[in-house]
């Protein structure tokens, strides 16, 4: 974190010199923000358990002359992710940026959502960022400090229909946020979350060609329609704020959740 004064030298939003480890990065938002943080500066590490993925954006990245690694983790196994943080840290020599980004979804209300959906969601969206934070936050001590974003949702502050798992699992994470943050300010670490609402991903696509076989487009523009603002948001727009955040121009914010919502929360 530097001094406000020493940022004037330099271009906004610079990554330079930073080491970067994004959970989940081989598509849709963490891949967003693998890309613009490697074009900021930064030295992407990529943890992915779809190894083919987080191989491509690495490729892709380390092809436009970018420094850029990914590693097959799952991320619900303490062991596996101890493992990486330990690779990572003793190659590149420190971790300055964590971005949990990893996160699966499950549809249903209290009622039919089944005790192993509630476990799958719970392990990957809570545990597997628990883990991370656990290997991380010793290694950004030791290296004078550093910046996590966690990547909840706007189900985290509002009701979400039919969404009883995956909310549980996001509300955590903004609630670890607030935590983290209180336990670490005076380690130098900030903790920070993003409260997307609907973001066009390939996950939104498999779901409605999945779920409403012909009936795609319909589904696609109701639920873009949810926002105010008449769109599902983009992952570019959200790897922008994630890159504000993880800059030295946002060391003045921590224990804060972003909405990055169309209007959701306050525009009727």
């Amino acid at each position: 974190m530097k001094n406000p004064e020493d940022r004037k030298t330099l271009p906004p939003f610079n990554l330079q010199n930073k080491v970067a480890v994004i959970t989940g990065a081989g598509s849709g938002i963490g891949q967003s923000i693998a890309t613009l943080f490697a074009r900021q500066g930064a030295a992407i590490e990529i943890l992915e358990i779809e190894e083919e993925k987080g191989e491509q954006t690495a490729q892709s990245l380390r092809a436009e002359g970018y420094s850029a690694s990914s590693r097959r983790c799952d991320i619900t196994q303490s062991d596996e992710v101890g493992r990486c943080m330990d690779a990572i840290a003793e190659e590149r020599g420190r971790i300055d940026i964590l971005v949990n980004n990893a996160g699966v979804a499950a549809v249903g209300d209290v009622l039919n959502t089944t005790e192993e959906d509630l476990d799958r969601v719970y392990r990957v969206n809570v545990k597997g960022s628990y883990h991370c934070l656990k290997a991380c936050i010793p290694r950004m001590i030791g290296s004078g400090g550093g910046v996590i974003l966690n990547l909840a949702s706007i189900a985290s502050l509002v009701g979400v229909k039919d969404r009883f798992a995956y909310s549980m699992s996001k509300g955590a994470m903004l609630t670890m946020t607030y935590s983290v943050a209180t336990d670490f300010i005076d380690k130098k670490i900030r903790c920070n979350c993003i409260c997307p609402s609907r973001i066009h991903t390939p996950f939104v696509d498999g779901y409605l060609k999945q779920h409403y076989p012909g009936q795609e487009k319909e589904m696609f523009d109701k639920l873009s329609k949810w926002q105010p603002i008449g769109r599902m948001g983009s992952t570019e727009e959200v790897a922008a704020l994630a890159l504000y955040l993880c800059s030295d121009e946002a060391s003045f914010i921590t224990g804060a959740a972003y909405p990055l919502d169309g209007g959701v929360l306050h525009v009727t």
